[in-house]
């Protein structure tokens, strides 16, 4: 049986996943991101998030027939490397990422950009099962993109579906990426901290950092947003519904050039808010849609917490180890 390692490395977490068959979830890890220590703590991190999945699977991370990973960044699958993933600390050259992971891990490591391998999870085992086309927003720490089209991912050369910087506002809000306008700068997570520290240091009412240092956090994760919006907080509330427009302007306009079949929401936030916040978005994307009568299915993500970690699983070639 060909047993295989996924994770999905994002800004605020590590999540590592062990399947059997047909995506069989088999053991589980979930650890923070470090905040500071460049690459090589990222990758430390990693491979311990790996070895307590498969420890709870019942394994040794070099019996498993691989390992996939899917990361933020400019990721070259074929050089093994990873750049400019500035969701995570200090990572600007290209680093040797899948190379330094086989080595501690004992088993090959294959990567692919983070939402692009989420996005393949749902298209083979998730929402989109049934589909040829598809664009997947992943709405988390900031705005990530996946493409399908003709069934299989359309990945450019390179860094193509980066949604979260389609400019849906000319001259406007400064993005985490240096730019300005981008739809990340008004619905990335990173993006809504910033202001949300901003406008409350000017004395808007919120009870968001209240909610986050009760939970022990020290930053505004998706959870802390949902529980701010059970509670309607002001502030929340505006800066979500602010995310929500910029959304569904910018995901409309990427359906405007490809005319997918489906948009699947994921991501941190995406998963969390769930149902009405997809909802929202569809029905936000409906005036910029040039073709209004046959607009796209819009779903959530089948897959949920796990998605991204299961999608990376799916890099690993699926023939069994050679024995030793």
């Amino acid at each position: 049986m060909s047993v295989k390692g996924g994770v999905d490395l994002g800004g605020t977490k590590v999540l590592a996943v062990v399947v059997g068959p047909r995506g069989k979830v088999l053991g589980e890890a979930k650890l923070q991101t470090p905040q500071e220590g460049g690459p090589p703590a990222v990758m430390e991190q990693v491979v311990e998030a790996v070895r307590e999945a498969a420890s709870a699977a019942g394994m040794e991370t070099a019996e498993l027939t691989g390992v996939g990973l899917g990361s933020p960044g400019a990721v070259d699958g074929v050089a093994g490397t990873v750049a400019e993933a500035r969701n995570l600390p200090d990572w600007e050259a290209p680093y040797p990422l899948a190379s330094e992971l086989a080595e501690r891990l004992g088993c090959p490591v294959s990567l692919g950009n983070d939402v692009q391998v989420a996005v393949d999870g749902e298209f083979a085992l998730g929402a989109a099962r049934r589909d040829r086309s598809l664009l997947g927003v992943w709405w988390g720490t900031g705005v990530g993109g996946g493409i399908i089209l003709g069934g299989k991912p359309w990945i450019g050369r390179g860094a193509a579906a980066e949604i979260g910087h389609i400019v849906v506002k000319m001259d406007g809000a400064r993005c985490t990426c240096g730019r300005t306008g981008c739809m990340e700068a008004y619905a990335g997570r990173g993006a809504m901290e910033i202001e949300a520290r901003k406008l409350a240091k000017k004395g808007h009412e919120t009870e968001l950092f209240e909610i986050m240092e009760k939970r022990g956090r020290t930053r505004l994760q998706s959870g802390i947003w949902e529980r701010a919006l059970e509670r309607e907080d002001p502030l929340a509330v505006k800066l979500i519904d602010r995310a929500v427009h910029a959304l569904g302007a910018g995901v409309a306009s990427v359906v405007n050039v490809l005319d997918v079949e489906t948009v699947v929401i994921g991501g941190g936030l995406g998963t969390r808010l769930g149902e009405p916040y997809v909802e929202r978005i569809r029905k936000a994307m409906e005036p910029h849609l040039f073709v209004s009568h046959r607009p796209p299915a819009v779903r959530l993500a089948a897959l949920g917490d796990l998605g991204g970690a299961i999608g990376a699983s799916l890099l690993v070639k699926t023939r069994a180890r050679p024995k030793a």
